[in-house]
């Protein structure tokens, strides 16, 4: 291929990948995908996945497109479906309209896809690319990935931190450190995800709605509470409003049968899972989470969760939103107990990312994949 034909396909495919976000969080248990279809060099269709996880981003542009999808290219972030679910595979619709080739930058793990999408393009005579933008494609897909081969969600995890660490005074105000272009990008991140989850005692300390708002999201994330007791307010914003947007209840072993029955009268979901340490299994738990169809869980704490999952190496992902505010060492520290008792075993991430949110600092960092 040419230079030219590489730099084409490059800015075809990040106008794919961007249409492709457009679906995160609104679109489990299937992939968020973005398509495109460029026709000499002009766009004919595009199209991502639709809340719910369908229609497909294939067939939204191939419906766009009309007859001018016949000898055009798709351009598409994930290898195409091939299997019968409860939409016909996206190959078939790829194939009946005559698309002339497909480029897309990664195979789909899952089982009943896995190459074979591809295969079937090129037994149809549609010429197949591979490999374009296959690092950003790989990072936008990263939650699918972790489930199909892992079985958990791609966890991210937010901390909003005074400038020495704390999330709440003394007596536990904790609203509010952040300032509103902080919270503000907190909602965006929030409707990126499939769930919102906090620990029971953010739970009961703050009453909290655990909502998208502002934004107009076809589809509420799922709230999330991981509770060893089910020992969370039957009367506070989560409860009352369990059969309008869905409330999942991560308890450990043993719980009142009572207090079960009273949350599922409410029309929340229990997740049983096991103990580890005398506190609710961080591994188990996003096992849960990953057998229920979650693909991207966004933990807002509190300290004690959040360290779980630091300690756990199941941090994919951190937000830490600083603002300039000192709290001092009678404040709540934003981490547990980790048990660190050497530096070389603390928990460390890459910084990938550095910003202002108004007057608050926000940095991204990544896990550590090998040094």
């Amino acid at each position: 291929m040419s230079q030219g034909g590489l730099e084409a396909d490059r800015r075809a495919m990040v106008h794919a990948l961007a249409l492709g976000r457009r679906g995160m969080g609104q679109t489990w248990p299937n992939p968020a995908v973005g398509c495109v279809l460029v026709r000499e060099g002009r766009i004919v269709g595009r199209g991502w996945t639709q809340p719910g996880g369908r229609p497909h981003a294939e067939t939204q542009a191939l419906a766009m497109a009309g007859d001018a999808a016949r000898g055009a290219t798709a351009y598409v972030t994930l290898e195409p479906c091939a299997h019968h679910g409860q939409t016909p595979p996206c190959v078939d619709a790829l194939i009946d309209a005559g698309i002339a080739r497909v480029v897309a930058p990664l195979a789909d793990s899952d089982p009943r896809v896995s190459g074979q999408g591809f295969d079937r393009l090129r037994a149809a005579g549609i010429a197949v690319e591979t490999g374009v933008m296959a690092d950003v494609a790989m990072r936008d897909h990263a939650g699918f990935f972790l489930r199909i081969e892992q079985g958990r969600p791609f966890v991210t995890l937010k901390l909003a931190l005074s400038l020495d660490g704390r999330i709440a005074t003394a007596t536990g105000e904790s609203r509010w450190i952040t300032g509103p272009a902080a919270r503000r990008a907190v909602h965006a991140l929030r409707a990126r995800h499939d769930a919102v989850m906090v620990g029971g005692g953010t739970a009961r300390a703050d009453n909290p709605a655990l909502t998208v708002r502002g934004l107009g999201v076809a589809r509420q994330p799922v709230r999330v509470v991981a509770t060893r007791f089910l020992d969370v307010p039957l009367m506070g914003q989560l409860a009352q409003t369990a059969r309008d947007i869905p409330v999942w209840l991560l308890h450990g072993p043993g719980v009142r049968a009572e207090t079960a029955r009273a949350w599922e009268g409410l029309g929340a979901t229990l997740l049983p899972v096991a103990k580890a340490g005398g506190r609710i299994d961080p591994s188990d738990m996003l096992q849960a989470l990953g057998a229920q169809g979650l693909t991207r869980v966004f933990c807002e704490g509190g300290g004690q969760l959040a360290a779980s999952l630091l300690a756990a190496d199941l941090v994919d992902e951190l937000h830490v939103f600083t603002a300039g505010v000192a709290l001092g060492a009678e404040g709540v520290p934003g981490l547990g107990a980790l048990g660190v008792e050497k530096l070389s075993l603390a928990p460390r991430l890459t910084l990938v990312d550095s910003s202002v949110e108004g007057g608050d600092l926000h940095h991204v960092w990544r896990r550590r994949t090998g040094d």
